[in-house]
């Protein structure tokens, strides 16, 4: 396998929604789709992104999409990890999961809906005018970035490994300090720990403005296309339902404006839909 592909597949896996390998009962289960209510697969504890409170930008995101349906919304939580899609959309308890890497192969994807990067955080005024991981200021500087994520490469390839400070993906003690291991990255750098951290750009504005102590927040718009660092963003459905994927698209399309601005209510870094360019904002 090479390089690349090993990367591609860390991102799928680690991106939003860390998935296991298909389960052979998902190929199975045509036309599940419940017409009555939305069934979404979530985590309870993944803010910015969601929560069981439903305060994360998907779970506002799901109220617009079911506000359209004209139905109510019932969740089927569970913490992500592997296995995420195999024991959600895969046993057939939900039915849709809002934020998915497009282009993965464990589910089918609508059209996407936001397009964003990873990110270099730095506390303000630390790091001034640094916008590429290549910038001679960031050698010898230790830089927390989750383990398995694209940027983990991108830092190999510009010798900055040996200041890293990986993080484990999946953090499942229950006594742990932080909801999220972007939690603890933000934290970490909050309180002088590191001297910056690489995180994707949805998780990493909103926790910056969260933390207290004033951040700021690079979009890594300059890196070279392999390892990707940018992703489209789409909604996840079953592989055999198409009618289902046709009419959320449709939703897509006609609430595109409404979902833009709940995206950037969280500061989620908005790309245009191609080149490394940042989306501007609507007119007041």
């Amino acid at each position: 396998m090479t390089r690349s592909r090993t990367t591609t597949r860390f991102a799928f896996a680690l991106l939003l929604i860390s998935a296991g390998a298909r389960a052979v009962s998902a190929q199975s289960l045509p036309d599940l789709v419940t017409t009555d209510t939305l069934r979404v697969c979530g985590d309870p504890g993944n803010m910015p992104f969601s929560q069981r409170k439903e305060e994360g930008f998907e779970n506002k995101i799901a109220k617009i999409i079911a506000d359209e349906l004209k139905v109510k919304i019932r969740y089927y939580w569970l913490t992500q990890g592997p296995g995420f899609v195999r024991n959600t959309l895969g046993t057939g308890l939900c039915d849709i999961i809002i934020g998915s890497a497009a282009g993965g192969e464990l589910v089918q994807h609508s059209n996407p809906y936001y397009r964003s990067a990873y990110t270099l955080v730095t506390r303000t005024g630390e790091f001034d005018g640094v916008t590429r991981l290549d910038d001679p200021k960031l050698k010898g500087k230790s830089i927390g970035v989750i383990g398995g994520t694209p940027p983990v490469n991108r830092m190999g390839e510009v010798g900055l490994v040996s200041a890293m400070k990986a993080y484990a993906p999946y953090q499942l003690d229950p006594a742990r300090k932080h909801q999220t291991v972007s939690a603890e990255v933000i934290a970490d750098l909050a309180e002088k720990r590191i001297d910056a951290a690489i995180l994707w750009g949805p998780a990493a504005g909103w926790l910056a403005k969260q933390s207290g102590v004033p951040m700021t927040v690079i979009p890594l718009l300059q890196e070279p296309d392999r390892p990707p660092l940018t992703f489209r963003i789409a909604l996840g459905v079953r592989l055999e339902e198409n009618d289902w994927k046709r009419t959320l698209n449709t939703i897509l399309r006609k609430r595109r404006a409404d979902i833009e601005r709940v995206l950037r209510d969280y500061d989620v870094p908005l790309l245009e839909e191609e080149g490394n360019k940042l989306l501007d904002a609507p007119a007041p």
